[in-house]
């Protein structure tokens, strides 16, 4: 795109879906009312969590200095300053916030329409993995995780059965495949969406720039829509997770975060 660059300093970020524009609260409390109202929601669900007055509004990234949303390593995209701000009122850590805010100012830039933002990738990322320190992980400068974060085999226990489609080379198995990284992409699912986010040459599962520029291709594909519409919104988490609780705790991480920062005074 050759549109000039600028630095972003009032873009809202509705929470379902997270869009760059729009309002977080109505969103999202329609994306919990359609929830509730949906046929595969069974009766032993929990109920979606309640909204709350600071969840209306929240400041989407803005872009670090001279920074390129075309070209730049997604994790250097957020301003320093917003994201130690927004870490420190949301118990995000910096290194994944980074990734959660860049991989949305990139995807806004690639897929305009799809409306998606970091605080959906965040709810989604502490959900998975504790964004990204699940198992005693951490996540090394360049946002890798270490030694690395691998789901349990897809053997039909419990779980769905899924055979091996990688040879093991991603997730170490060559019978099942596994989740592996901190957004827990199964290797078929990663071979479709993985993406190199920060230049290095390969889109590795494991590093979470990588992962959470991946997941917002995933989100938007599945969405079908922009994702500031309830509907889409909800069917693409379900995509990432069939579960009408995952639903519910995905939306609950999300509108935290969201409300943390709509009541920030600063």
């Amino acid at each position: 795109m050759n549109r000039p660059r600028q630095r972003s300093t009032s873009l809202v970020v509705p929470l379902v879906g997270l869009l760059i524009v729009g309002i977080i609260g109505l969103v999202i409390a329609g994306a919990l009312a359609a929830i509730r109202n949906s046929a595969s929601l069974s009766a032993g669900s929990p109920q979606p969590p309640g909204m709350r007055a600071g969840a209306l509004t929240t400041e989407h990234p803005p872009l670090a200095d001279g920074a390129d949303l075309e070209t730049w390593p997604t994790a250097d995209l957020p301003d320093p300053t917003w994201v130690i701000r927004t870490s420190e009122l949301t118990g995000v850590p910096e290194r994944a916030l980074r990734a959660y805010a860049g991989a949305a100012m990139r995807n806004q830039e690639v897929n305009p329409r799809c409306e998606l933002s970091w605080n959906t990738l965040a709810g989604i990322g502490r959900i998975e993995s504790f964004h990204g320190v699940i198992n005693d992980n951490t996540l090394s400068e360049d946002g890798t995780a270490e030694p690395g974060i691998f789901g349990i085999p897809l053997n039909g226990d419990g779980v769905a059965a899924i055979a091996d489609t990688d040879g093991g080379e991603l997730d170490g198995d060559s019978e099942w495949d596994r989740a592996v990284g901190p957004m827990q992409f199964i290797p078929e699912t990663w071979s479709r969406f993985g993406t190199d986010a920060n230049g290095s040459g390969e889109a590795n599962p494991q590093n979470i720039d990588d992962a959470a520029l991946s997941a917002a291709f995933y989100l938007c594909d599945r969405g079908q829509g922009a994702l500031s519409e309830a509907e889409n919104w909800v069917r693409a988490v379900r995509a990432y997770n069939n579960s009408s609780k995952y639903i519910n705790d995905v939306a609950e991480r999300a509108n935290n975060y969201a409300t943390s920062l709509a009541a920030d005074p600063t």
